[in-house]
């Protein structure tokens, strides 16, 4: 029979796929040279430690060294191959959970050979083919099990299915595919990896979450035999609240809570603090890298830079968060004359922080608003929203002043609570000071020192129904301002399973708090200027 004659895409696919076969090859290169007695010594010496196995025989994925929480699991899932064992390892990108699966499955079949029909099952049928074909790769092109195992291939090899010359079968299966009655020989499934099952946009869909669990544990997960161990494994974050692999993940829960745990569920984020106790928030905000031998805080930093806050909690964080949870939207529009408004209102909060660089990130923005009530309605002029030093931040003040520019009566209020006092004295109160002979005049400010109810309470509570009413208006005329933009972030992502810096909404209720005392003060015939109540921690 003539070979078929490769054209356009399906050409570019095996080019692809022989240019795969060659880097393993190269990556894989052995010495030749070992005497019979020696190549049975090193292999006894591999199959004795799996890591070390892993290491040896997938040299081009194993560049780097085995994070713990790697090795655990690899040990975790081998010691209770010979059972039935339900692990779900919900490892954040660039954690290697796939290529770790991978290791263990090829021991089990090659070295322990305790197992002998594995399932692939992906979110569609390319997902479990490409899945399948880095295993077919691997036993068409790994020089250094070819050497120590000999030829493996069998008579199937397809990019859904083959089988090795031990009678070991490989099937890929997208969701929704009929798995009853796949077996090989008289074995049925042993192995079922779950890889990638979850798509963002089918778990916006409650219904296809629930055909896709419902096809798992009753089409897929039954094609097992009741009398014969089987080992699930499923790799994937969690993505969204409800989705396939937390619902796994619960059932691990449940199975490792039996008075004979039978299961495991594996929360990793990209950075922890405790790597047994996962935490989004923490280990966001105090985290440390879980792997550095691999994923640096440096490039960590850079990659998490890149993208919205939301995405590296869903991708990184197993902490899918919808924006829009309270603030579905906020309004920007047109902005009052400042010279209309009876006061306007600069208000600050500090963050004790004086970081700029690297570690900034895990401590509190600083925030800097220009507000003022009109008509009931709170418009947000301008504001400052950044990790800055202390001096730049009492800088703000001065730029608030400049943009107002005596158009207005203007406030300016610093937070000063419980936990930043006596840091607004010993800090704040000399560098206004400082910059106040500097630049020739002094910016009088008043430190808002009120018991402050729950940040998130507070905010939810005064701001959320302003919003919703159409009166929390940000200015138009600022939209390209970078800090306005990352106040409306801030606003979006608004929920208290976020370990959201909410510090520039938490300024604006500040704000929003002192425009009304000043409008009661209006009200109620004791309009002043030029003077203020008197406050000893005032300046």
């Amino acid at each position: 029979m003539a070979k078929k004659r490769l054209t356009g895409n399906n050409r570019a696919l095996s080019d692809d796929w022989e240019e795969t076969l060659r880097q393993i090859r190269t990556q894989t290169a052995v010495d030749f040279t070992m005497t019979g007695e020696e190549k049975a010594r090193k292999l006894r010496e591999l199959e004795a430690d799996p890591l070390a196995w892993a290491k040896f025989m997938f040299y081009q994925y194993a560049k780097y060294e085995f994070a713990g929480f790697q090795k655990k699991a690899i040990r975790r899932i081998i010691g209770h191959s010979d059972g039935n064992w339900y692990e779900v390892l919900s490892w954040a990108r660039e954690l290697a959970k796939s290529t770790i699966v991978m290791f263990i499955v090829l021991y089990l079949v090659i070295v322990k050979k305790n197992k002998r029909c594995v399932i692939m099952a992906s979110a569609t049928n390319d997902g479990a083919r490409k899945l399948l074909n880095q295993y077919r790769a691997q036993f068409e092109a790994n020089e250094r099990l070819k050497y120590f195992y000999g030829n493996l291939i069998g008579d199937k090899w397809t990019e859904d299915y083959f089988t090795l010359s031990t009678r070991v079968s490989f099937m890929a299966m997208g969701w929704g595919q009929s798995p009853r009655g796949v077996k090989m020989d008289e074995v049925r499934p042993d192995v079922l990896l779950m890889d990638d099952y979850d798509t963002d946009e089918e778990c916006r869909n409650p219904e296809t979450v629930n055909n896709k669990w419902n096809w798992f544990e009753q089409a897929l997960f039954f094609t097992r035999s009741i009398s014969e161990a089987l080992l699930t494994v499923w790799t994937g974050n969690v993505i969204a609240k409800d989705c396939c692999v937390s619902r796994a993940g619960n059932k691990a829960r449940e199975l490792a809570a039996r008075e004979k745990p039978i299961g495991n569920w594996d929360i990793i984020n990209i950075r922890m603090v405790d790597i047994g106790k996962p935490d989004p928030q923490a280990d966001y905000q105090f985290g440390t890298s879980v792997w550095p031998e691999k994923n640096t805080e440096e490039t960590i930093d850079e990659v998490l830079a890149q993208v919205s806050l939301a995405s590296g909690q869903k991708e990184c964080f197993n902490n899918p968060v919808v924006e829009g949870s309270y603030f579905k939207e906020i309004r920007w529009g047109e902005c009052p004359p400042i010279g209309k408004l009876k006061y306007i209102v600069s208000y600050g909060d500090p963050a004790p922080s004086n970081t700029t660089g690297r570690k900034a990130k895990k401590n509190s923005f600083k925030a800097n608003f220009l507000m003022g009530l009109y008509e009931g309605t709170l418009y947000v002029y301008t504001g400052y929203l950044q990790h800055v030093t202390n001096d730049e931040f009492v800088n703000w003040y001065y730029y608030q002043h400049d943009y107002v520019r005596e158009r207005a009566q203007q406030r300016n209020y610093i937070e000063n609570n419980k936990l930043q006092d006596p840091f607004y004295q010993q800090v704040f109160v000399p560098l206004f000071l400082a910059k106040g002979k500097e630049k020739g005049y002094y910016i009088n400010i008043s430190p808002d020192g009120r018991d402050k109810p729950d940040k998130f309470v507070r905010i939810e509570g005064n701001l959320e129904p302003l919003n919703r009413a159409g009166r929390l208006v940000f200015n138009v005329r600022e939209r390209d301002n970078p800090h306005m933009q990352r106040l409306e972030e801030q606003f979006r992502l608004f929920d208290d399973g976020l370990p959201a810096p909410a510090d520039g909404p938490d300024a604006i209720e500040g704000g929003y708090y002192m425009c009304q005392q000043l409008n009661a003060h209006m009200e109620a015939g004791s309009y002043w200027i030029g003077r203020r109540p008197h406050n000893k921690k005032r300046m």
